[in-house]
């Protein structure tokens, strides 16, 4: 399957769906959707991962770059995928302990939403 990306503003936010496998092959098209969105001024970006499929070493790289880059405009990148470990990015995410480093949440209104907690705020409240 190849990589399609599919931008909305929603409630202030630039919104990037990522939709299919993300691997090598494709990483350079998603950062350039990324840079892109930051070139524009788009400076709260939401990358919705549920409909990724399969994601790889230059895939999780691609997104700690837009994390590092968001960081460094000032700007807020939240990610968007399921916490149940049937969804791949999930698996990857929580063997690498990578849910950490990001702004996680379950489902996109959330993510939306201003002072939603995420899943590590959650976690540690539990």
């Amino acid at each position: 399957m190849t990589l399609q990306v599919i931008k909305d503003d929603l409630q202030g936010w630039t919104v990037l769906h990522v939709l299919g496998e993300v691997d090598y092959a494709v990483v350079p098209e998603l950062r350039e959707h990324v840079r892109r969105a930051v070139a524009d001024g788009d400076h709260r970006i939401v990358l919705e991962l549920t409909g990724v499929e399969f994601l790889d070493s230059t895939g999780i790289g691609t997104l700690v770059a837009a994390r590092r880059l968001l960081r460094s405009t000032g700007g807020t990148l939240r990610l968007v995928m399921p916490s149940n470990n049937d969804h791949h990015v999930n698996r990857v995410f929580t063997a690498l302990g990578l849910r950490r480093l990001f702004d996680v949440h379950p489902h996109l209104d959330e993510a939306l939403c201003e002072d939603t907690p995420t899943d590590e705020d959650l976690s540690a409240a539990g």
